[in-house]
């Protein structure tokens, strides 16, 4: 009797904490959404920020953020899976697989600025490139790299044995085993980590105040040269993003109408992050379905 009543205590204990989160975390988007709400029209998103005046938008700070993430994701999700197939996979249990642990380990518990910091005399000083784009982007993927291996590691792990096993007895190589069997089954978690990777990355400040800098040029949607300052193309250009944005005209803005536009701007940030999680999650089950043969 005394199992079964601590059973149905603990049963509701859990049901209560998972009830307090999802209204904890649907009412900090109802309210972020509702101070924000008179900014989300399609002028705000397109048009660029005004000096001193009424009336800004978040045009080339939006454009500029989506672009990181895309830069981002296409360096960091490559090297990350690869790590996490190494270190699960090949790597055997001695000193060199301890170092890259420990390594690890302790960049993903690096404080973004420090990061930061990093970027701004490797990727802006010592490379020549200034504030850019691609120092912003490099910088992230340092940042991001530890959480993709790790969690790629664990997905991968979490794969059965018998799935490689069945495998290698059809005469599959270790190769063929990884990339057609293994992988395609820890689809899900490797999906987690790219989210959580693409999350940090759309609401990163710290690290790309010293890296992708803290100012963005009129860009021309029209000029394609990837010389061009005002191109959208040029990885090499100045490129505030939207969280330094926010960040900016809550410190120091200068606009009239400053509170309203960070309003604005961190509901189109958090608007922008929910779709990109509900984006990847339905095309991971798309991918996971074609690669395992599900329907």
């Amino acid at each position: 009797m005394k199992a079964k009543l601590y059973d149905k205590i603990a049963t509701v204990y859990f049901y209560l904490v998972a009830g307090f989160l999802v209204a904890f975390l649907l009412s900090l988007i109802g309210y972020i959404l509702y101070q924000g709400r008179t900014r989300l029209t399609w002028s705000f998103l397109t048009s660029p920020p005004k000096f001193m005046e009424v009336g800004g938008g978040i045009g080339p700070q939006l454009f500029n953020s989506i672009e990181l993430l895309i830069i981002t994701l296409i360096i960091s999700v490559p090297i990350g899976i690869g790590a996490g197939v190494y270190m699960s996979e090949y790597a055997r249990p001695n000193l060199f697989t301890e170092i890259i642990r420990l390594s690890v380990e302790t960049l993903s518990s690096m404080p973004s600025i420090v990061v930061g910091l990093f970027g701004l005399l490797v990727f802006v000083t010592m490379t020549g490139w200034g504030y850019s784009l691609m120092a912003g982007a490099l910088a992230l993927t340092v940042l991001n790299l530890p959480v993709m291996t790790r969690v790629s590691e664990d997905a991968i792990k979490s794969v059965p044995n018998s799935l490689r096993e069945a495998s290698f007895a059809l005469g599959a190589t270790k190769w063929q085993t990884i990339t057609k069997v293994v992988v395609p089954a820890a689809l899900p978690g490797i999906l987690t980590g790219i989210i959580l990777t693409a999350g940090r990355i759309f609401g990163e400040a710290a690290a790309l105040l010293y890296t992708a800098g803290m100012s963005s040029p009129a860009l021309n949607f029209s000029n394609f040269n990837p010389k061009s300052p005002t191109s959208p193309l040029n990885l090499f250009r100045p490129a505030e993003t939207l969280a330094v944005y926010i960040w900016k005209v809550n410190s120091e803005g200068l606009a009239p109408d400053a509170r309203q536009i960070a309003d604005g701007a961190s509901a189109v940030l958090l608007l922008a992050v929910l779709i990109f999680n509900l984006f990847a999650r339905w095309l991971g089950g798309v991918v996971h379905r074609r690669m395992t043969g599900e329907r």
